[in-house]
Parts: C-alpha cells; structure tokens; sequence
C-alpha cells in the first residue's frame, strides 16, 4: 500500500500563503511512506495587461479576507510600488523550472516567490524579478532563463495543471490523497480545499488512515 498527497497551488495565490504554515506544520506530521507531490495549478494566464481597478481592489480584498482568517501578513505597498498584472503562470513555471536544476530547488523557488510578493512588495509576474529570485537561492540564473522559457517548462507545467483538472480541482489550495494498493485500483479523494486549520486538516487525515 502507498499513499500520496497532491498538493495543489499557485505561488501567487494568497489563500495558499496563508495555508503555508498550516501545510507546514501538518507535512511534518506525515510518515516517510507517505510520498508529498505538489502542483502548479496555474491561477491567471499569461497577460502583459496591468490590472484595471476592479481587479486590483479585488485581490486587495482577498488579502484582507486571508490575513483575517489566517493571520498572515501582507505588504500592502505592492499595490503602489508595482504595477499588478493578472498574470501567475510566469512564477509557476519558474518553480518547476528551478526543479529541473535541483529537486529541492523546486520549494525553495516557491517559497521564494511568497515572500518577495506578499512580504517584499516584489513582482513575480515579471520573468526578470523570477530570475533574479532563482539568483538568491544559489541556481544558475543563465540556466533558470533558459529553461524558463523552454518547451520543455511548458510541457511540464501543462501536465501539471491537466492533472489538477482531472482531480476535479477548481481552486487552490487543495489537497488530493491518492490510495495505491496492488492489483487494486488506485483510489482518490479530497483532503482540503481552499484554506483549512491544521487541527481539521489532522483530524481528517487520522481518519483516512485509521
């Protein structure tokens, strides 16, 4: 029997910085027979347009919704420093470009990009701010270009969001248990979706595994 858990996001999504510790917390709990697999599930296409003031009062809003809930912190400068697009697909691919260099890369680039947005008032929806992060945690920057824009990224991160579809997944995070038992079929359910506390969260998985 295996277990594995699909951990589905958007490093530009402020649902899922507020779930960051929650997730933390909980991973830590996991057996080591218990395989973590994340997804970019890509929030708002590819876009060069700045935000129109609608769209910027509603991601406003959403951060003040999160940190309510969650207790997260926000820069609210971002807002007047930068200039907003709707645009998340650049820093996913960024995150599963920094894996190609290095697995572990991969979260260190994800964490990377929360900070710089919701902390820094940085614009990840920029590739010259993405390369300048992928410098920051030690990859090779000329590399990280590269494979930024490369076809093989793109694939990648198309496969990504494809499985997030099949999952049935409609917003992030969510969190997908995938049960694999042989000559079984594998089976698969919801854990959470959009934010959950860690005690729910604990809760429903000591049940799933009971």
């Amino acid at each position: 029997m295996s277990i594995t858990l699909n951990l589905i996001v958007d490093p530009m999504c402020s649902w899922c910085w507020g779930f960051r510790p929650v997730w933390s917390s909980f991973a830590e709990s996991l057996g080591r027979d218990v395989q973590v697999v994340d997804l970019m599930g890509g929030l708002a296409p590819d876009s060069d347009v700045p935000m129109d003031p609608e769209m910027r009062a509603y991601v406003q809003s959403a951060w003040h919704a999160v940190a309510a809930r969650t207790g997260a912190s926000f820069n609210f400068d971002f807002w007047q420093q930068a200039t907003p697009r709707r645009s998340t697909y650049p820093a996913c691919r960024s995150v599963i470009a920094a894996g190609l260099q290095d697995a572990k890369a991969r979260g260190a680039m994800y964490d990377a990009i929360q900070t710089a947005f919701f902390l820094e008032a940085r614009n990840p929806s920029l590739n010259s701010e993405l390369e300048t992060l992928a410098a920051e945690i030690g990859l090779d920057s000329d590399r990280f270009a590269r494979d930024l824009r490369s076809q093989e990224v793109e694939s990648r991160f198309t496969a990504e969001r494809e499985t997030a579809r099949r999952f049935g997944v409609t917003g992030f995070p969510t969190v997908i248990w995938c049960w694999q038992e042989p000559d079984q079929p594998t089976r698969y359910g919801l854990l959470a979706a959009g934010y959950t506390d860690l005690d729910t969260l604990l809760s429903r998985w000591n049940e799933l595994i009971a």
